[in-house]
């Protein structure tokens, strides 16, 4: 059996704040990179939410901006992390049933949104991981 422990150096750059910090900043760069996106450029986005059917979709796109940067920033701030991550996953979830609905779809779309609403479970699991990766760093101070 090989070696499993970790190198000192390794461990030490995986505990520090900085990493702790880049790993929120990297997992919830989608979400609030979109957030800005969304907000800088409304009218964009309130056609592309036309696009889907959504039903007051000026309000729908203001609901979606909050949702995407109060979200990211309960993670960033690492201010009630496991309510952020469960936002985002929300939307995530929300995403794949009307926009990725691909169960509904015929192909080559289908496949195009089935590989989108898989992303979209990973990034699911990625929170948990955030989550849990939180509980055992707030049980060890």
């Amino acid at each position: 059996m090989g070696r499993t422990d970790m190198p000192r150096v390794i461990a030490a750059m995986l505990d520090s704040g900085a990493c702790w910090f880049l790993t929120r900043l990297v997992l919830t760069f989608v979400f609030w990179g979109a957030g800005i996106g969304h907000l800088a450029d409304f009218e964009a986005s309130v056609a592309e939410l036309r696009t889907l059917r959504i039903e007051s979709a000026p309000l729908m796109n203001v609901l979606l901006v909050i949702t995407l940067l109060v979200g990211s920033l309960m993670i960033l701030l690492d201010r009630w992390l496991w309510l952020g991550a469960g936002i985002l996953s929300g939307f995530l979830v929300v995403a794949i049933v009307l926009a990725h609905n691909f169960w509904a779809m015929a192909e080559p779309a289908r496949t195009m949104n089935f590989r989108v609403a898989t992303e979209h479970v990973s990034l699911i699991g990625g929170f948990m991981a955030l989550t849990v990766a939180d509980r055992w760093r707030r049980a060890r101070r």
